[in-house]
């Protein structure tokens, strides 16, 4: 992922305040609208997860037992519900600065000192022939230039009956309109060149690239209405 990172979004990241263990966990700062998305996200992996691998979505713990990968962690603030929650998580990011907020901020809850972070790709672990329960990518594909040689990774990378999940921006104008035009210039939440709306795709899109990767597309969904 190292390779085929945008190179607006390799100018972001490098730019992040020099107070690491602020800057991925400040829900004011530039990770705002992740934080906003953040229990959406999880209630929707909590309830899909369970169900494809038959656990209590009730349960304090339901993913016990269970590897999952971050793939695209940033400062980890969805490894860590995850960890809470029993997986064993692995979390992944091409920028270092990115795993030393993850660590840092980790570090300080016994429950998520566990997380093994590493500044690496999906690509590399592919390489090293590691398998995971649920690979999961969640607002990353729109940020690397070959979506389709990633969700390949993602695919080699989940283990025989596990579970890949991956979201995106939909590329449509309502897309446009809140996350781009909204988000980087009327709120600032973001960046300016964050993201680009041509790298979004459509949930038929998103669909065959995963299919051709070997992908078994069981459930879509569309939560944010973009």
């Amino acid at each position: 992922m190292a390779s085929s990172m945008f190179l607006a979004q390799r100018r972001w990241f490098r730019s992040l305040p020099r107070n690491l263990s602020n800057a991925g966990w400040d829900s004011e700062g530039p990770f705002k609208p992740l934080h906003k998305m953040n229990p959406t996200r999880l209630a929707f992996l909590r309830s899909t997860l369970c169900r494809h691998f038959r656990k209590d979505p009730l349960s304090a713990r339901p993913f016990e037992g269970l590897r999952f990968i971050d793939v695209g962690c940033g400062g980890g603030i969805l490894s860590e519900p995850l960890a809470r929650m029993g997986a064993t998580v692995t979390g992944i990011d091409a920028i270092e600065k990115n795993i030393k907020i993850a660590r840092l901020h980790a570090n300080l809850d016994p429950t998520t000192s566990t997380i093994e972070y590493s500044c690496t790709t999906a690509e590399k672990l592919v390489e090293e022939q590691r398998k995971f329960d649920a690979v999961i990518a969640l607002e990353v594909i729109e940020h690397v230039s070959d979506a389709a040689e990633f969700c390949k990774s993602l695919s080699a990378l989940t283990a025989h009956e596990g579970a890949t999940v991956v979201s995106t921006i939909n590329r449509s104008m309502r897309s446009y309109a809140t996350a781009i035009v909204a988000a980087e210039y009327l709120l600032q939440w973001l960046p300016k060149g964050t993201h680009q709306w041509s790298s979004f795709l459509t949930p038929e899109e998103l669909t065959m690239i995963l299919k051709r990767a070997g992908v078994d597309v069981s459930k879509a969904s569309n939560p944010f209405d973009i």
